[in-house]
């Protein structure tokens, strides 16, 4: 379409300096003897023939299509009576050229240049072996063109390349980034719930055969415990069956990180749950305090369930590791950034700084621009501390 407009447009700008336009004394280019003459008209009826046809072809061939492009170039050249192709001729061979560099390998680019600034060459050898006048100045002046067209459109692939490039490399980092969120949420989820199991389990079997109430009571805490992870996890499953059609998540905020889809179920745990957290795991035989500073607010939903996440691996770390301890959770609710610090006066084994928790810790405060810091106590136990700001809004 453009290359057809081109020609049309170099076709009356060649009409219109070979007439005597108003002001002028005369015309600024003398008219040949065929410009005006059935054969002359018929070359150039015949270049706009080929300029569409190459034009058509552009798409499906493209050195074929720039072939008949300078094929009209040099046909309506020849009623003109001038030493070179004239810059209004080879206008449609120039927006080829920049179609074909933009769009196709560059290889396919650097061919076509050379095909025309092959036949612009061509073009001045043979009227010099004719001994007829050559315009080698003005030649230049269009083959300029053709490679600044060559050019711009090679600058306009390079670019279109870098874009898709950076657009594939942001789409691997987002799955990544999203796997990485599912193993975390699932490792919170998971390892908490199975290490209270695993408690409640170990004291039903210590006295089933002493104390047979204690024992019911430890395994109906085992089965309570199993209901909510399963259905925990089924929530899960099914928020990203969602994702995957394409359903868009609920409750998402702007500007923050972005969210899994279970981190948007809804009935997604927050620190209104610590409670719940706390004595669940009391009855398990870790005694957990639960002290709260502060004026409680409303917190945005990827503070609160992150929040709840890192209590509950905390927690869960004391059962794992730390023996027959207390665990003391502190959150401080400030102005401008929530507190959670969890200590444990336990004598068990420190979790691995490799270990999944931990490190599923530091990247949760990572994401939300906080600060985490994790270690022994210098008197015996361990103590978990982040900070997360909180965003202006919720202040």
């Amino acid at each position: 379409m453009w290359t057809v407009l081109a020609w049309c447009a170099g076709l009356v700008f060649t009409f219109l300096i070979r007439v005597r336009l108003p002001g002028e004394d005369e015309p600024p280019v003398v008219a040949g003897v065929l410009f005006y003459r059935w054969d002359g008209i018929t070359q150039l009826v015949l270049a706009t023939a080929l300029t569409v046809a190459g034009a058509r072809r552009l798409e499906r061939g493209p050195l074929g299509g720039l072939g008949l492009l300078l094929a009209a170039s040099v046909v309506a050249t020849t009623s003109l009576s001038v030493g070179e192709i004239p810059l209004a001729q080879f206008l449609a061979v120039d927006v080829a050229l920049y179609t074909v560099a933009a769009s196709r390998p560059r290889r396919t680019g650097a061919v076509a240049v050379a095909m025309a600034l092959g036949v612009l060459a061509g073009y001045l050898a043979v009227r010099w072996l004719a001994g007829w006048d050559t315009g080698t100045s003005a030649e230049l002046a269009v083959a300029l063109t053709a490679v600044v067209a060559w050019l711009t459109g090679d600058s306009a692939h390079r670019s279109r390349r870098h874009a898709e490039e950076m657009r594939e490399r942001i789409t691997a980092q987002a799955v990544t980034d999203e796997r990485l969120r599912i193993a975390r949420e699932l490792h919170d989820m998971v390892a908490h719930s199975m290490g209270i199991v695993a408690l409640q389990a170990g004291a039903a079997r210590r006295v089933i055969g002493t104390q047979p109430e204690r024992a019911r009571e430890a395994l109906g805490e085992v089965e309570a415990t199993s209901r909510e992870t399963l259905a925990g996890l089924r929530r899960m499953l099914g928020a990203l069956r969602e994702a995957e059609r394409g359903t868009p998540p609920s409750g998402e905020v702007a500007g923050a990180a972005p969210r899994t889809g279970a981190d948007v179920v809804t009935g997604a745990p927050g620190l209104d749950e610590v409670d719940r957290l706390a004595a669940t795991t009391t009855a398990a035989g870790v005694a957990v305090e639960v002290c709260r500073t502060g004026e409680r607010r409303p917190l945005p939903p990827e503070i609160d369930l992150s929040a709840y996440r890192i209590v509950q691996e905390a927690v869960t770390n004391v059962v794992r590791h730390a023996g027959p301890a207390v665990c003391r959770v502190t959150l401080d609710h400030r102005t401008d950034a929530l507190s959670i610090e969890v200590v444990d006066d336990g004598r068990g084994g420190a979790p691995s700084e490799t270990g999944y928790g931990l490190l599923g810790m530091r990247e949760r405060v990572g994401l939300l621009h906080g600060e985490f810091s994790a270690g022994p106590r210098p008197g015996g136990g361990f103590r978990v501390s982040a900070r997360l700001p909180l965003p202006a809004g919720a202040r």
